[in-house]
């Protein structure tokens, strides 16, 4: 495990916020059955958890800025630094009571990402990497899968939600990544789908129409374990794109060249 000052500063933020989101994932449950609906419950969920990373965050390095999911941009005095914060990926999983959500939280310095924290709490899986310093799963060191053959290989991808993005343009890249590859998966959180790719259990995965708190510590963590990431276009910096495609060398080349090749 990384045990840095920065590193401490981040697990200690995410282990925090997680402990609302916990309790708040239980009680979710049971407002499947609710007339009115849990939406407004995850909301409020949501908002809170954001709130102890933001005071967290703030409090131990107080000059840098943020781009929050709920609160939008926070401008910082030191204008190299900017923490970019996801309280709840996942959150339509979690409005369901599917257990498949995270807290996410990347630092970017000078335009690129340099630590992130993605954090599992319903699982106890804490991802975690800084650059030069490697990607840890818990206390295990992470490495990307070593596969190279795609009809090996298990691909993750994202969906549009509805209003945003373009269906047609997902459904010809996934017709070209599913005639190809050994199978496929929409899994609903793009911070795991990375973290997933970063220790193997993914081969590939790929998003478009994202925000940068969406998959920026999933970055570092998949290069830190060895991995490639770009944008779905190929960009070798994502965040402004803001679309992702990474896997190992040799598969996200592959990955960008099925994508490429669907657009015809």
């Amino acid at each position: 495990m990384i045990s840095s000052p920065l590193m401490t500063v981040m697990v200690d933020a995410v282990r925090k916020a997680s402990r609302g989101l916990r309790r708040d994932f239980g009680e979710v449950e049971n407002l499947q059955v609710s007339r009115k609906g849990p939406g407004d419950f995850v909301s409020a969920a949501d908002r809170k958890a954001e709130e102890v990373l933001r005071e967290a965050l703030m409090k131990a390095r107080p000059g840098y800025g943020l781009v929050l999911e709920e609160n939008g941009v926070i401008e910082g005095t030191d204008k190299s630094h900017t923490w970019h914060v996801d309280p709840l990926d996942g959150t339509a999983n979690f409005l369901h009571g599917i257990p498949h959500f995270a807290i996410s939280v990347g630092l970017e310095r000078e335009g690129q990402i340099v630590a992130g924290v993605i954090y599992d709490p319903v699982k106890d899986e804490l991802f975690v990497a800084e650059r030069g310093k490697g990607a840890y799963l818990n206390n295990r060191r992470l490495r990307v899968s070593g596969r190279t053959d795609m009809a090996d290989a298990l691909i993750a991808y994202g969906t549009p939600y509805l209003g945003r993005g373009s269906h047609p343009r997902l459904l010809r890249e996934v017709g070209a990544v599913m005639a190809v590859a050994g199978g496929t998966r929409r899994m609903g959180s793009a911070a795991l789908d990375l973290a997933y790719v970063a220790c193997g259990r993914l081969d590939g995965y790929w998003e478009r129409d994202l925000q940068t708190y969406d998959f920026a510590a999933g970055i570092i963590l998949v290069r830190e374990a060895g991995g490639f990431v770009a944008s779905a276009d190929g960009a070798a910096e994502p965040l402004a794109p803001r679309s992702v495609c990474a896997g190992n060398e040799t598969l996200q080349r592959q990955l960008l060249a099925l994508l490429k090749k669907s657009q015809g």
